[in-house]
């Protein structure tokens, strides 16, 4: 499989991750407890995730864990970016340089 297509695998599991925290963070709107906005957004938002996570393992098979967990990090790219859309989070400056660090350790790693 070409590296395009395991950068986008990357970017798919890490995408599902981050959808899935958005749903934690939801189930999370009316307080902890046994409600159905809890268990509804729980149930989602741990699809979403474990998703994600068996996409993660099955691309370790074919990637040294030394790329495959620092990429990972690409997951608070989309959760900076979900959160900003979804949940009216402030985007700050300190949020945009860590960010832009993400970006050149991932490009840095994929050369």
């Amino acid at each position: 499989m070409a590296i395009i297509s395991w950068i986008g695998l990357i970017l798919v599991f890490t995408l599902l991750g981050s959808i899935g925290a958005y749903f934690f963070k939801r189930a999370t709107s009316q307080g902890i407890g046994l409600h159905r906005t809890f268990i509804m957004n729980l149930s989602i938002g741990a699809g979403f995730y474990g998703f994600g996570a068996l996409l993660n393992i099955y691309v370790l098979q074919f990637l040294p864990l030394t790329v495959v967990f620092p990429l990972t990090s690409i997951t608070y790219l989309w959760t900076f970016i979900i959160s900003y859309l979804f949940l009216k989070e402030a985007i700050t400056g300190r949020k945009l340089v860590g960010a832009i660090f993400i970006l050149v350790g991932a490009w840095l790693l994929v050369l």
